[in-house]
């Protein structure tokens, strides 16, 4: 089972590098350390950032974006610390993310539906800002119509602003993602 050329998109990697977060994406030259180090690599076989950034260089867009791996990355920066090379990993990732929900592979409902990420109720926010202020990442961001909003690409559906919310206005669906959940023990 190999790739064919149908599967192959040579401009994927120069998209990605172009994008904002996606510009160390050329300094990586494989010594596989993000992978050692990922948490998430160790619990899930499937999810290893040296592939994933092959797979860009590649060209496997449509297989890559499609795919849910994309979703398994806790951005816990570890791969960060220790990459000789300053790539930023998670950085890749967002932009992957960006990408995905900018050209429909995956929609917002889609990772709501799926437990990728949180949302707010708007009708419900009372702009309390106690998500704002618990997010250890720093996530959720009051609109301009002083409402709370989470960006999906960000979230890391730890569900930790679900759990403090005094109006319970914050709702993340439990993954549905077996595999994951598996790794998680549950």
């Amino acid at each position: 089972m190999g790739i064919t050329s149908k599967e192959i998109n040579t401009a994927f990697g120069a998209e990605v590098a172009a994008i904002p977060g996606g510009e160390h994406l050329n300094r990586c030259f494989s010594c596989g350390a993000c992978s050692g180090v990922c948490p998430v690599s160790q619990a899930i076989p499937e999810f290893d950032p040296r592939k994933i950034i092959h797979m860009v260089r590649m060209g496997l867009k449509d297989k890559l974006l499609g795919s849910d791996i994309l979703w398994y990355c806790s951005k816990c920066r570890s791969c960060i610390f220790v990459c000789p090379q300053d790539v930023r990993f998670t950085d890749i990732m967002t932009t992957l993310r960006t990408i995905a929900l900018q050209q429909g592979y995956v929609t917002t409902q889609d990772l709501l539906d799926k437990g990728k990420a949180a949302w707010v109720e708007r009708d419900q926010c009372a702009a309390c800002l106690t998500c704002v202020r618990i997010c250890p990442w720093r996530i959720p961001k009051i609109d301009d119509s002083g409402v709370a909003r989470i960006d999906p690409t960000l979230c890391r559906a730890c569900g930790i602003c679900v759990a403090e919310c005094p109006a319970q206005a914050i709702t993340l669906n439990q993954s549905q993602d077996e595999q994951l959940v598996a790794a998680c023990g549950r």
